[in-house]
């Protein structure tokens, strides 16, 4: 039963060359991506805030800069310097929906017949 352990003992494929080595010194300062369209780095979070756009502006004057100079609540974007009363209704504007059983009934989720639930749980098998 030893021979055995000493037959397949585990070798990896994997050979690096020479020993392992650390740089004595690493450049840790920010830089720009290779990729960025930016050739510098914002100066500060807020002024980054001013011009990102992901979803849509993420201040509510948009890029003009208008929320930011109107105080100190709503320097930091919308929606975290303003109250739910103050951002708006939360009901869906017309011809939108928030649920799919709101849409007419063709685009609804179609029920499971008994046979397909069958079919699901034994993972085909019940079909033959």
């Amino acid at each position: 039963m030893r021979a055995t352990r000493v037959l397949f003992k585990h070798t990896p494929m994997i050979k690096f060359l020479g020993r392992r080595s650390v740089p004595k010194q690493i450049d840790h300062t920010p830089q720009v991506h290779p990729a960025s369209p930016a050739e510098s780095l914002p100066e500060s979070f807020a002024q980054y805030r001013q011009k990102a756009s992901q979803h849509g502006p993420m201040m509510r004057g948009g890029s003009s800069g208008g929320a930011a100079s109107s105080g100190s609540s709503q320097s930091y974007g919308a929606v975290g310097g303003s109250s739910g009363r103050q951002l708006g209704s939360v009901q869906p504007k017309e011809g939108e929906v928030w649920d799919r059983n709101q849409l007419p009934k063709r685009f609804r989720r179609t029920l499971y017949s008994e046979a397909e639930m069958e079919a699901i749980e034994s993972g085909g098998a019940s079909l033959f």
